[in-house]
């Protein structure tokens, strides 16, 4: 049976096969969803998104399932108790950085109804579809990742760099970056076609 075509990225494991299958790119429009791809994404930072994604049940264990409000309860001696955790990277500012940003994160879901109303209103509720048809045309970044990662700065949220931010763009579907060669590409962008709920908050 011929395998189908898939973006160059996701060749390289069969983690990241299964991962860019059945998740990369779907539109995530609950908070718990949104909340573990920016947990995942911040801790990836300098380090490859496959040695997360093999953390990431450990990421899950240790963090409560990825429950904001369990994790912005967090105290100092959850600190040290993750910092002895082989289960994650064990990096103290990034540990600190995720319990300050939970509590970020439930703030402004409180003032917009939620955290993924806020986000997705970056982008009118829509995904984008940049119809990428090379792997060169994929940028690490944009400028509209960069307004979305100096806002989440401005409101005090850490290791949410642009980089960062466009990995979290492209994995929650905020943008179709499956190139259009790929067998995933129209299947992402017909479950973008309605949009976000709810879009419309304001910034």
């Amino acid at each position: 049976m011929t395998e189908p075509a898939r973006c160059l990225w996701s060749l390289h494991s069969p983690d990241e096969t299964r991962y860019h299958d059945a998740e990369w790119g779907v539109p995530a429009y609950d908070d718990a969803g949104i909340f573990e791809f920016l947990t995942l994404e911040a801790a990836q930072a300098g380090l490859s998104w496959l040695t997360i994604l093999r953390k990431r049940e450990g990421y899950r264990r240790a963090f409560s399932g990825f429950g904001a409000a369990a994790v912005a309860a967090f105290t100092p001696a959850d600190v040290e108790r993750l910092m002895q955790d082989a289960g994650i990277v064990r990096n103290r500012k990034k540990i600190e950085s995720t319990l300050k940003n939970a509590r970020l994160f439930l703030e402004l879901a409180a003032k917009h109804g939620s955290f993924a109303r806020y986000i997705w209103n970056f982008v009118d509720g829509k995904p984008l579809q940049p119809n990428r048809r090379n792997h060169e045309d994929i940028p690490a970044t944009t400028p509209l990742a960069e307004t979305i990662s100096k806002e989440l700065k401005r409101h005090g949220f850490s290791f949410l760099g642009p980089t960062v931010i466009y990995a979290h763009m492209q994995a929650a579907g905020m943008v179709n970056d499956h190139l259009t060669t790929c067998f995933r590409h129209a299947e992402i962008a017909a479950l973008g076609t309605k949009g976000f709920p709810t879009a419309g908050a304001k910034k």
